[in-house]
């Protein structure tokens, strides 16, 4: 089993370079641009034009330019933002992280245990009417956008119902920090929680079922039920458990994807500053140097998620120590 974790980290070390490169040559090196323009922003004048380009290396050789590039990402961590003024980028961008991290972190649980016990139910009453009852609302949950959701939430409990006993206790929208009032930013993620967690629980609810029915169809749950074991035990420790990697594998891209940004909806309809919202407003001015940070943040943060899960997958099926 080492030696199948020490593979994964090198090949997680492997593709966390190739990612740095290809994402580097993407926004500095293309062909028929100048980078330091774009990096200067919109009318920017010649001297400031100039100075970005010896500030970057932009006048040396392409290899010097990603090694004072990651240098000034990883090292010194001075990389700043010429659209905004000279803003420090990395501590920008690590004020932001917690918020998303509250975010998907709350809403991974919910979806996570939502999407659990839906399938589950789901399978175990297969064709009966807690099945159907449950694969209709999954269908519902998967075919509404987040945004609309996150409006309707919000027009509820900001708005229509805001002075009723029900919802007077929700704050205004915005992000609270958990170390400055613990109480106050539990009650403002409660439904950003929810509203992100609606669309997966429904997602994993509906391919949690579809798994656990076809590992039914399996020679060793036949053993299983020959053994005179339950049914409850076959369906939770036999069915469910070689059904679930599937869904844990998919919840480390689902996860590594949002905290990298993917949650960006989620942010601006609750007004939450975090990553994805900061990417939002970097695009909208053309930041590039804060693009470039938000995307390798948000690369390296997938590709960490998945060796997790592959960690996670080793320990639950010693069949993937081999692989």
């Amino acid at each position: 089993m080492l030696a199948a974790i020490l593979s994964r980290f090198l090949r997680m070390m492997a593709v966390m370079f190739g990612l740095s490169v290809i994402t580097f040559l993407i926004f500095f090196a293309t062909p028929g641009s100048d980078p330091a323009a774009r990096i200067a922003g919109r009318n920017a004048a010649q001297e400031t034009v100039e100075a970005v380009r010896k500030d970057f290396g932009f006048d040396r050789p392409i290899y010097v330019q990603y090694g004072l590039m990651m240098k000034r990402l990883f090292v010194t961590q001075d990389l700043t933002s010429f659209a905004n003024r000279g803003q420090q980028i990395i501590p920008a961008v690590m004020a932001a992280a917690p918020a998303t991290l509250s975010l998907v972190t709350g809403a991974a649980i919910l979806w996570m245990l939502g999407g659990t016990l839906t399938g589950i139910l789901a399978a175990a009453f297969k064709d009966r009417w807690p099945d159907k009852i449950l694969m209709g609302i999954s269908m519902m949950a998967v075919a509404m956008p987040v945004f609309w959701v996150g409006e309707m939430v919000n027009l509820v409990t900001q708005s229509r119902l805001h002075d009723t006993w029900a919802f007077s206790w929700v704050p205004a929208l915005g992000y609270t920090p958990l170390s400055e009032n613990p109480g106050l930013w539990f009650k403002s993620m409660i439904f950003p929680w929810l509203t992100l967690a609606f669309l997966y629980i429904g997602l994993y609810g509906r391919m949690l079922r579809t798994g656990i029915i076809e590992t039914y169809q399996e020679d060793f749950i036949r053993t299983a039920r020959a053994k005179g074991l339950t049914g409850r035990t076959v369906l939770l420790k036999h069915a469910t458990r070689s059904a679930i990697i599937p869904i844990v594998i998919m919840f480390g891209m689902d996860f590594g994807v949002l905290v990298g940004g993917a949650a960006v909806l989620t942010e601006v309809v609750f007004g939450i500053n975090g990553v994805g919202r900061l990417t939002y407003q970097a695009l909208k001015v053309l930041d590039l140097p804060m693009i470039m940070t938000t995307v390798l943040y948000a690369s390296f943060f997938v590709v960490i998620a998945n060796a997790l899960v592959d960690f996670v997958c080793i320990l639950i099926d010693p069949r993937m120590r081999r692989a």
